[in-house]
């Protein structure tokens, strides 16, 4: 048990999201059960809400368990601390809540130029009010399950060695790589255009989102920021993102959405000198 426990000390972000991937991949499996993930509305109506709140409670659990692991009381002290600190400049909420929105809606605009199939979700539905809230609903738990383990534990020990560029492409690929069992479909590795589409879903925007949330979370220290620039991102798109759409036209929407992200990083960056970090954090992580 000490091997085991000094393991997890020396080696606590890998530790933590090899957690995150066996307790969110085994829930959804043992959800699914042989007959896989939901291939009809009607199953994905009884399987589907369970199959989410299995994946979410990987990076929770992970998150909460490996703090624990690692700090004991102190390190719950310091995450609640985090997690309480809403006296941050009001500019940060602003970047939190409205980058998602406002791009997924230019996006969504521009594309519409080229086909109608392109609008905002939200303008072609017919129950807007349904659309509304089940987004918030559901933006709000994904960010509050989430980040409890990414912002909450992973990143700021990343950013003990790390800019904010490499723990963003790094929290982002890793991200990206849980999301597989939501994205995956039989087929999609077979054809360029299935296995395009799986690539592009899991790894063209992650990556640059989240490059923008540890940068957000670089400066205002708030845990509690982070999940709500995350829950924003979620309402975003099942409130405003195009819906359904598939093969070529979904292709482009995601690439039109990544293509957007990167832009804005780039931006920052540019207006920053090229450094999107402040100094390294070199003070101790509880």
């Amino acid at each position: 048990m000490s091997t085991v426990k000094a393991f997890i000390t020396r080696h606590p972000v890998p530790t933590y999201f090899a957690l995150a991937f066996a307790v969110s991949w085994a829930g959804v499996l043992l959800v699914v059960g042989p007959g896989g993930i939901p291939g009809t509305v009607e199953r994905f109506m009884t399987v589907g809400p369970v199959m989410y709140l299995a994946m979410l409670a990987g990076p929770s659990v992970a998150g909460l368990l490996m703090t624990g692991l690692v700090s004991g009381r102190a390190g719950f002290r310091e995450l609640l601390a985090r997690l309480l600190k809403w006296r941050v400049d009001g500019r940060w909420y602003a970047v939190a809540l409205l980058t998602a929105p406002l791009l997924v809606t230019a996006v969504s605009l521009a594309l519409s130029l080229l086909s109608t199939e392109f609008l905002p979700a939200i303008l072609t539905t017919d129950d807007k009010a349904r659309q509304l809230l089940s987004g918030l609903v559901a933006g709000l738990m994904v960010g509050i399950f989430e980040e409890i383990g990414w912002t909450g534990f992973a990143i700021p020990r990343l950013r003990l060695r790390y800019g904010v560029l490499s723990t963003g492409l790094i929290v982002g690929l890793l991200w990206g790589a849980w999301h597989f069992l939501l994205f995956w479909e039989s087929g999609s590795f077979f054809g360029a255009l299935a296995l395009a589409l799986l690539l592009v879903r899991l790894f063209s925007w992650l990556p640059a989102y989240r490059v923008l949330m540890v940068w957000v979370y670089d400066r205002t220290g708030s845990l509690l920021v982070a999940m709500l620039m995350h829950a924003s991102l979620v309402a975003s798109q099942l409130i405003l993102m195009p819906l359904p759409l598939s093969a070529v036209p979904l292709l482009t929407s995601i690439l039109g959405w990544a293509a957007a992200l990167w832009a804005v990083v780039t931006a920052i960056a540019v207006a920053n000198s090229g450094q999107l970090s402040r100094q390294p954090l070199r003070r101790r992580v509880a």
